[in-house]
């Protein structure tokens, strides 16, 4: 009994250290990986890193000069620094991403789980819905929704966070429709055992790996689409630094031309925080689903 009982946890321990040893094996997972851990240091770190107190900061005399000693990313038209703004709107494009993915993965598991797992009318109901929500392009219904509630950037975590729903509904339905019918899923409910007891205890558990790094990629896109909305007025308002508010206030001051500066240090950390996120997902499905990625 003894050998039995310790097998399943030989087999797991032994998945995990291959899916560690895959993961560190995969160029794209340690770039990403690297990327990601500078971002969110840096995002930690910006009350320390700040030279300049990006909101009220403002020297006109030094507006939209080029980089140098005294200003790392130059200025821009009210005379701030593009450093400090850069580094506190990155923390603010990455909380809003990481809150709207908190937000449409809570929602959209426990939604897909119960769909799934229960069939039935609900099932339609939840796939109607889903099929709803992805006839609208992720950005306009971003749009709508925060039209509707105000911009904020309460309002942009929400917006963004809905978005992201159906994707996880998709995705946690397809792994509960092949799991609930597998065998240790039936020997336990053979036994007694109660549908969240079995749907929290052993489905969402062996579901986990393609949810994690759903998660992951949806970060990327999630800040992406906050920048977005940033860019069109949506986002944070003023005076609250943000990378895509910063590209809008570039193109509609009309010197980002002139000064190409105000928005080539923006758009280049919006770039490189969907690209870690992705290296870093790209990484983690190589990692946790070998078949899946090939």
């Amino acid at each position: 009994m003894t050998n039995s009982a310790q097998q399943p946890s030989r087999l797991s321990k032994f998945f995990q250290q291959r899916a560690v040893q895959r993961f560190w094996e995969s160029t794209s997972g340690l770039i990403g990986l690297g990327l990601t851990t500078l971002i969110v240091l840096t995002a930690l770190l910006v009350p320390v890193l700040l030279p300049y107190d990006p909101a009220t900061a403002r020297n006109y005399v030094a507006r939209l000069r080029p980089p140098g000693v005294e200003f790392w990313f130059g200025t821009d038209g009210l005379g701030r620094d593009i450093f400090s703004q850069v580094l506190y709107g990155l923390r603010t494009s990455l909380v809003i991403g990481l809150v709207a993915v908190v937000i449409g993965m809570v929602i959209g598991v426990l939604l897909g789980l119960t769909a799934g797992y229960f069939r039935g009318r609900l099932e339609t109901v939840v796939g109607w819905m889903t099929d709803v929500m992805l006839a609208f392009p992720s950005i306009l219904l971003a749009i709508a929704i925060v039209t509707i509630t105000g911009p904020s950037v309460l309002s942009v975590m929400f917006a963004v966070g809905l978005v992201q729903v159906p994707k996880f509904i998709r995705l946690t339905r397809s792994m509960v429709l092949s799991l609930r019918e597998q065998e240790f899923v039936q020997t336990v409910r053979a036994f007694g055992a109660t549908a969240p007891r079995i749907i929290f205890l052993h489905v969402l558990p062996a579901s986990l790996a393609p949810i994690v790094v759903q998660a992951t990629l949806a970060i990327g896109t999630s800040t992406l689409e906050a920048a977005g909305l940033g860019f069109l007025g949506l986002g944070a308002q003023p005076p609250t630094p943000e990378l895509g508010t910063m590209l809008s206030d570039a193109f509609t001051g009309g010197y980002s031309l002139s000064s190409p500066w105000t928005i080539l240090f923006p758009g280049l950390f919006i770039t490189l925080t969907v690209l870690a996120f992705n290296l870093l997902g790209d990484g983690l499905r190589d990692a946790l689903d070998p078949k899946g990625s090939r």
